[in-house]
């Protein structure tokens, strides 16, 4: 499809079965109509293990098998599914998961040169936008929302709108903060770590 869109990285660590399926499921929150057609999830990607790589194989007949590169034969959404990767980068093997456009043929091939392309480069090479997005894009629905949608009164009028983030700040416990004020060492603790942003 001409206005499909470029292939993203979501989660900045390699995740577990649970992150997982907290992955494929964490655009509940998307219009109703961007989840029936797929565009809410299609060309998302992350890293998994090779136990999960097996694991997903394991569950259902594929729809498609290839060396190192599987689809599920169960679709999220149209021609949308989840197809698996092993890939060997700089000599090292990994896996990968993203949603695909099936309608496309290329479209898992093109995945696949993504990641490598992007997985190739330095960890630093991300801008700061990009690694903001994708802290979002990895941060669990509940723990992460829009100011003032609540309570328009919590947040001056020049605030609301914009994204927040919870951030565990050590003794001083967990605070609501705006998503493009985490500072540079957040930002980093996230993306390496993984990990909800209550820090638990």
């Amino acid at each position: 499809m001409s206005d499909q869109p470029r292939f993203r990285k979501i989660f900045g660590n390699v995740a577990t079965r649970e992150q997982m399926f907290a992955l494929f499921n964490r655009d509940q929150k998307a219009p109703p109509e961007d989840r029936i057609s797929g565009r809410a999830y299609v060309s998302e990607w992350f890293e998994i293990e090779a136990s999960e790589y097996h694991f997903m194989l394991d569950i259902l007949p594929p729809l498609f098998l290839r060396t190192g590169m599987f689809g599920m034969s169960e679709c999220k959404a149209g021609y949308i599914t989840s197809v698996f990767f092993e890939i060997t980068i700089r000599g090292q093997r990994r896996w990968f998961t993203g949603f695909c456009d099936l309608s496309t043929p290329q479209s898992p091939d093109a995945m696949r040169e993504a990641i490598i392309a992007y997985e190739s480069q330095l960890s630093d090479s991300m801008t700061r936008e990009e690694k903001l997005e994708a802290i979002w894009a990895g941060t669990h629905p509940d723990f992460r929302g829009i100011a003032g949608s609540a309570d328009p009164s919590a947040w001056p009028a020049e605030h609301r709108g914009k994204r927040t983030i919870l951030v565990n700040v050590g003794s001083h416990g967990t605070i609501l903060k705006l998503l493009e004020d985490l500072t540079d060492e957040e930002i980093e603790e996230k993306l390496r770590t993984g990990k909800p942003s209550t820090g638990a």
